[in-house]
């Protein structure tokens, strides 16, 4: 399982400690061990995660904590939102089957959000992602508890890396040539942030009332091509360029 590619889950602002636990239970379950918690909501450590994980230790052990959503996917090349609905995002839509072979196939960093239990993510949260994953389930009952949530994501990924790998073989990460992973959150941020730096000046914000949904759309549409790290760099400097006064 080692040799894997793994995703990171990603909780944000969890409520229940015990939810944690169970959360951490079910990664372990399937070899997932890396933990990332948003503004969990009566902080960590939670006394309440230890029994509730039954013996997941090493996941609550090594859990890292983090302010914003932003900056637990600063390091990741492709997010995943786990929704039940887009939230006024367009984003492709995909399955837990098709994240775990996305998560095999595609280089880089994983991670996969998931939001708080009563109301989910927010469309904040979802803006990072690169899609959305959705479960689907009985429109009539739509009760899926946090760690329901992960356990299914968990075995889709592990089920699928089998299935590839033949039996019960290990799967090993693909070495895709000529071809770079996409750029970390944190390097299409810097671009996203850069673009809107030139564009508010010129009023591509106005009227004030739509800003933030021309923002989540400027957002998407940068996202969606999944840029490596090279073409972050030259975007950036054509726009550094742009910045500069005109050559006499």
């Amino acid at each position: 399982m080692s040799e894997l590619n793994k995703p990171v889950i990603v909780l944000v602002r969890p409520q229940l400690g015990e939810n944690i636990g169970k959360a951490a239970r079910a990664m372990l379950n399937f070899g997932l061990t890396e933990m990332r918690l948003v503004a969990p909501r009566d902080g960590w450590p939670n006394p309440a995660a230890g029994p509730a994980a039954s013996g997941a230790d090493i996941v609550l052990e090594q859990a890292k904590v983090y302010a914003t959503t932003a900056e637990a996917v600063a390091d990741c090349a492709h997010v995943h939102a786990t929704t039940v609905r887009k939230r006024g995002v367009t984003k492709p839509v995909i399955g837990a089957d098709e994240c775990g072979r996305i998560v095999h196939m595609q280089a880089g960093r994983h991670a996969v959000l998931f939001g708080p239990e009563r109301s989910g993510l927010e469309t904040e949260d979802v803006a990072l992602a690169r899609n959305i994953l959705t479960i689907p389930i009985n429109p009539e009952f739509g009760s899926l508890n946090l760690a329901q949530a992960v356990i299914l994501v968990a075995y889709e990924w592990s089920r699928i890396g089998r299935e590839m790998a033949g039996a019960d073989g290990v799967l090993v990460q693909p070495t895709l040539e000529d071809t770079l992973p996409p750029a970390p959150q944190e390097e299409l941020d810097g671009l996203i942030a850069h673009f809107e730096k030139l564009l508010e000046p010129r009023g591509y914000f106005l009227p004030e009332p739509r800003a933030e949904a021309t923002r989540r759309t400027l957002r998407g549409l940068l996202t969606k091509p999944a840029w490596n790290h090279l073409e972050v760099r030259t975007l950036r400097g054509i726009l550094s360029a742009l910045e500069k006064p005109p050559r006499a």
